[in-house]
């Protein structure tokens, strides 16, 4: 099973994403750490999506990104190569369908969490302000970056509501001029480039990383299961 990647890294710090795949990742200290997860991240991926896990993963780097930004963070703004193509309507659909399924489940854990403003992970900072701690704050955190990530391409997108609620009614502007599939790579904030497929691979992928630490914090401040999660893929 082929599964390309491209390789953002800062030092020895290094994240991998899967190009075949989108929203699928893996952090390490060192490349080599970073590839030696991907199997059993894309074993998860495909789990999560319902779909049949092949027995070998193929992973080759197609891309590289030497970054300034602070990857142990998941601090990134690599575009990747196939980024900058133009989208199919089914190709969008199917991605679509896979940002607002991420929202859902996302919503899922958080309503799955029961104390949502309490947590013994300490504090911290990151390179945007104190690490969210608790449910609530994790959940704000993710559903708020839905203003930013559409406003990266041109969409006055708006964050009230649930998760998916404002994230369905980004999609909803960005489809009244279909125009948008010749995905025109644009300069966003901090001089980052942006494109609507890229958008798309960040919603899963932003899902993710607070998915997995929303669960971890869970099980470490209450003991919880893994029954009735939603999110198999992060575990």
């Amino acid at each position: 099973m082929q599964n390309r990647c491209v390789w953002e890294h800062n030092g020895n710090d290094s994240l991998l994403y899967s190009v075949d795949y989108a929203g699928a990742f893996t952090r390490g200290e060192s490349r080599e750490i970073a590839l030696g997860k991907m199997r059993n991240e894309i074993a998860s991926y495909l789990d999560w999506t319902g779909k049949i896990t092949a027995e070998m993963v193929d992973t080759t780097i197609v891309q590289e990104k030497e970054s300034e930004l602070q990857i142990a963070d998941a601090d990134s703004d690599v575009i990747f190569d196939n980024e900058k193509e133009p989208l199919s309507k089914e190709e969008y659909l199917y991605l679509k369908d896979l940002a607002l399924k991420s929202a859902g489940d996302f919503h899922q854990l958080y309503q799955s969490i029961p104390d949502k403003n309490v947590s013994c992970l300490p504090e911290r900072k990151t390179f945007y302000g104190t690490r969210p701690r608790t449910a609530q704050e994790m959940y704000d955190h993710t559903k708020n970056v839905n203003a930013y990530y559409f406003g990266e391409v041109g969409i006055n997108a708006d964050n009230e509501g649930t998760i998916r609620e404002c994230r369905e009614r980004g999609f909803a502007l960005l489809e009244k001029d279909w125009e948008f599939l010749n995905n025109p790579v644009v300069e966003g904030s901090y001089d980052e480039l942006w494109s609507v497929r890229k958008m798309l691979r960040r919603f899963i992928w932003h899902d993710r990383i607070h998915a997995r630490a929303m669960y971890r914090m869970a099980v470490k401040t209450f003991g919880a299961d893994r029954t009735g999660n939603p999110f198999s893929f992060i575990l």
